[in-house]
C-alpha cells in the first residue's frame, strides 16, 4: 500500500495489502465468495466517480456474466455480514485503540419507493422532511480516526417480517427493528457489547439530536451503557432552582440554561468547530420522565463569537464535563470521516433494491474505509496504540468541502 498523510487522497490503484487484511473475509464459505469480497473491495478503492453495482463491476472486467456476478453476489447471494463485521471491529480495534463508539445518522434521499426503507424523514437541519433511506452507522473511534463498524437500515413501520433468509432479495428478514429510534436503540447495544468477555463497555457517543433522549437512555442504563447524546436547544430538562433560580424549579430548554448561566461559561482546552477560542460550560440536570436520581451533565461547547453554533450533549451523569468534551470530539472525527468515506469508496452509493444488498455493499465500504485508514497510518497494521493516541498531535483528517452540520445528515441521492 501507499503510506500517505492523513486525510491525502489515495493513490489509484491501491488495493488492500494481503498480508494486513488476510483473513477479513475468512468467514464467506466459499472460496470464490472471498475472491469477490477483496476484489470488490478493490473495486471501491479504485473506480472513478459513483460506486455504484455497475461501476464497481466494470472494475472485474467488460464481460457482462462478471457484471451479473457481482451483482449476484452483493444483492442475491446469501452469505452473512456480520461475522466480517466482527472481523472488521477486531481489525479496527487493533490499528485505532478507540476510546468509544460514535453512532451516527444520515439519510439518503430517494426519488420512488422501490428501494428498501425508503420513507419520509424529517432532517433538522433542513427543517423540513425528505424522501429517501435513513440509516445508522456505528463507527469505532481514536483520536485520528474512526472506522465504521455496525450498520442498520431505518426500515418504516410494517417493512420488516417478510420473509427472506438472510436478508436475500429485496425485503428485509423477520425480527428487524423499525422506526428510527427502535433502530439506533438496537445499533446502540450491538455495538457496546461487542467487545471480548469481560471487557467494560466503551461510552457511546449518540450523534442524533433527532431522537428522544429519555428514550435512548432507558436502552442504555439497562445495558450499563455510557451515553453521551447531543441534543437540541429546545429539549426541556430539570435544573437545581439553587443553580438557575427564577424559574420556580420547571423545566427549562437546554439552550435558555446555557444561555443563562454564564457563570459557569469556561475557556475551551480545545479549537471550537469552526476554529478560534472555544467556551463550554457544564451543569448537572435531570431528564422529565427519568427515574428518579437518574442525574445526567448537559454539556455545551462553542465557538466564543457565536453562542447560537453551541453543539449540546447530555451525558450519563458518571462522566464528568472534560471527558465528555473529549468524546465530543470524537463524534467530529467521526462526522470528517464518514464525509471521506462516501466520497472515496462509495459509502452511500448502493442503488439496489435488496436489503441484503445494501447490507453487503456497506459492510465491503466499510472495508475499503479501513484500508485508506491503514493507509494514512502508513500501512501500520497492529501498531494501533501510536496511530489512535500519537497521531493526536496531528489532528484527524480534514473534512472534505461541504462535510459538517446538525441533525440527520443528508448526503447525495444513491
Amino acid at each position: 500500500m501507499h503510506a500517505t498523510s492523513i486525510g491525502a487522497p489515495l493513490a489509484v490503484g491501491t488495493r488492500i495489502d494481503p498480508g494486513a487484511d488476510a483473513g477479513l473475509f475468512a468467514s464467506l464459505p466459499r472460496s470464490d465468495q472471498r475472491l469477490k469480497a477483496e476484489r470488490y473491495v478493490a473495486g471501491l478503492l479504485t473506480a472513478h466517480g459513483r460506486r455504484t453495482l455497475r461501476n464497481v463491476a466494470g472494475q472485474f472486467g467488460a464481460e457482462v456474466a462478471r457484471r451479473q456476478s457481482v451483482h449476484h453476489f452483493i444483492s442475491e447471494s446469501s452469505w452473512d455480514w456480520e461475522p466480517v463485521r466482527g472481523e472488521l471491529a477486531r481489525r479496527a480495534e487493533e490499528l485505532l485503540a478507540p476510546a468509544a463508539w460514535v453512532v451516527r445518522s444520515a439519510v439518503v434521499p430517494k426519488a420512488g419507493g422501490h428501494s428498501v426503507g425508503v420513507a419520509e424523514y424529517y432532517v433538522p437541519r433542513l427543517g423540513r422532511t425528505v424522501t429517501g433511506q435513513q440509516s445508522f452507522g456505528a463507527w469505532l473511534a481514536g483520536t485520528a480516526a474512526a472506522v465504521p463498524v455496525h450498520w442498520r437500515l431505518v426500515l418504516p413501520d410494517g417493512a420488516a417480517g417478510e420473509p427472506g433468509p438472510r436478508g436475500r432479495g429485496p425485503l428485509p428478514p423477520a425480527g428487524v427493528p423499525a422506526g428510527p429510534e427502535g433502530s439506533a436503540g438496537e445499533l446502540v447495544l450491538r455495538a457496546a457489547r461487542s467487545l471480548p468477555a469481560g471487557a467494560r463497555p466503551r461510552p457511546v457517543v449518540l450523534d442524533a439530536p433527532e431522537l428522544g433522549p429519555l428514550r435512548m437512555a432507558r436502552h442504555a442504563e439497562r445495558a450499563g451503557i455510557r451515553l453521551v447524546q447531543r441534543v437540541g436547544a429546545g429539549l426541556v430538562l430539570g435544573v437545581d432552582p439553587s443553580v438557575l433560580p427564577g424559574h420556580g424549579g420547571l423545566p427549562v430548554p437546554a439552550g435558555l440554561v446555557v444561555g443563562t448561566l454564564r457563570r459557569l461559561w469556561r475557556p475551551c482546552g480545545r479549537r471550537a468547530a469552526g476554529g478560534g477560542r472555544g467556551l463550554s460550560m457544564a451543569v448537572p440536570v435531570t431528564l422529565p420522565g427519568a427515574a428518579r436520581g437518574a442525574e445526567r451533565l448537559l454539556v455545551a461547547q462553542w465557538p466564543e463569537s457565536d453562542l447560537s453554533a453551541a453543539r449540546l450533549w447530555l451525558a450519563d451523569g458518571r462522566l464528568g464535563a472534560a471527558e465528555v468534551l473529549r468524546l465530543s470530539a470524537l463524534a467530529s472525527a467521526a462526522e470528517r470521516e464518514e464525509a471521506l468515506a462516501v466520497q472515496r469508496v462509495g459509502l452511500r452509493d448502493f442503488t439496489g433494491r435488496s436489503f441484503g444488498g445494501w447490507h453487503r455493499h456497506i459492510t465491503l465500504a466499510s472495508a475499503a474505509h479501513l484500508a485508506c485508514v491503514r493507509a494514512r497510518a502508513g500501512g501500520a497494521y497492529g501498531s494501533g496504540r501510536a496511530f489512535g493516541r500519537g497521531a493526536a498531535a496531528g489532528g484527524p483528517p480534514p473534512a472534505p468541502e461541504g462535510a459538517g452540520g446538525a441533525g440527520v445528515r443528508l448526503l447525495r441521492a444513491g
